[in-house]
């Protein structure tokens, strides 16, 4: 059995920089995708167009064959004016980290009230909004990594009223709670899904750091719903893997001072595995408009390219993703389900 696949395209992807990058930037076309929407949350962050466009030829030079969507990083120096200078050099996004929520986000922000001039420019020329949608941890009031991204979704909600042209994207969401709030919102907002999170849920990651994340895994109940959204065919939930390299001793190990690295990587077995994870429960029919008519539409990306084909295997074949990861010279990386047999291949 054979699936073809137009365009698939990954709207949240990260890419890193450096000899980890020349690792891992191949792996968005080896993994079946032909876009890679581009995260800025590098060090130092991707705050101005010159260095987004700087960071995508390098990107380019290492992968010719895949288009990179750039994106900058919402910070006090993100000006009207360099908003304007972005939409006329083809930057797509603007990414909203609050601050120290995820890897390389303590420059996030506190205060989206500061950044409303930045909204309406962005409104006016028509950039994407991403938003990392969890609110920082606060003992004080009781916010902590389970109910973080529903105590953020006043602040999507607010946003979308006051700016109700501008179109929004809530990342990677985990909640019940967060697609129920992307339904009710108007048709400039849309939410990507991890296929991670189509998998996990809490109880996957507490005590295993390969499958840690931010945001977590959240309750079955919530993975259900994330579930249920793809299996309707949801024009405006699409597919954002968050795929995010660390080294493996980064993975693997925590100290008494520091947690292991929060991330999945996903990118060298994305549509494989995205494939096989969807027919687990039933949505292998909805595959093609959630890796790629649904975002592309939402982003109003044109298809490139060829499509890309996927084999099933025959009589009970299975494939397996390599256990021991991939390899760069002194830069390593191990995948999601490293170890593991899923039903789909790319076909050769």
């Amino acid at each position: 059995m054979d699936l073809s696949i137009t365009h698939p395209a990954d709207f949240h992807v990260h890419l890193r920089q450096g000899a980890l990058s020349e690792l891992v930037t191949p792996h968005v076309r080896k993994g079946g995708f032909c876009t890679a929407y581009v995260m800025p949350n590098l060090k130092p962050p991707i705050t101005t167009t010159d260095q987004a466009l700087v960071y995508k030829a390098t990107l380019e030079a290492i992968e010719p064959n895949v288009q990179f969507l750039m994106t900058l990083y919402l910070s006090p120096e993100l000006t009207p004016d360099e908003i304007r200078k972005a939409k006329n050099a083809g930057i797509v996004g603007v990414k909203s980290y609050p601050r120290g929520v995820t890897t390389n986000s303590d420059g996030g922000i506190e205060s989206y009230e500061t950044y409303y001039p930045v909204f309406e420019v962005m409104q006016e020329v028509d950039l994407v909004l991403n938003l990392h949608g969890e609110i920082p941890s606060d003992s004080v009031h009781n916010i902590h990594i389970l109910n973080a991204e529903p105590s953020f979704l006043p602040h999507l909600h607010k946003i979308h009223s006051t700016f109700p042209r501008l179109r929004i994207v809530l990342e990677h969401a985990t909640t019940r709670a967060a697609i129920e709030a992307i339904k009710a919102c108007g048709d400039t907002v849309a939410c990507t899904i991890t296929v991670h999170h189509l998998e996990l849920t809490v109880d996957d990651w507490a005590g295993q750091s390969w499958n840690f994340c931010k945001p977590v895994a959240k309750y079955p109940d919530d993975r259900q719903a994330l579930r249920d959204i793809v299996k309707e065919g949801h024009p405006r939930f699409f597919l954002g893997s968050d795929s995010a390299p660390h080294p493996p001793r980064n993975k693997s190990t925590s100290t008494p001072s520091c947690g292991c690295a929060a991330g999945i990587y996903t990118s060298p077995i994305l549509l494989p595995l995205t494939a096989h994870i969807l027919e687990s429960f039933g949505a292998l029919d909805r595959l093609e408009g959630f890796v790629g008519t649904f975002g592309r539409d939402f982003y109003k990306i044109p298809a490139i390219g060829s499509k890309v084909v996927l084999k099933r295997g025959v009589n009970g074949a299975t494939f397996s993703i390599p256990e021991g990861g991939y390899t760069l010279k002194d830069e390593s990386v191990v995948p999601f389900w490293a170890g593991k047999q899923i039903n789909w291949t790319i076909s050769k």
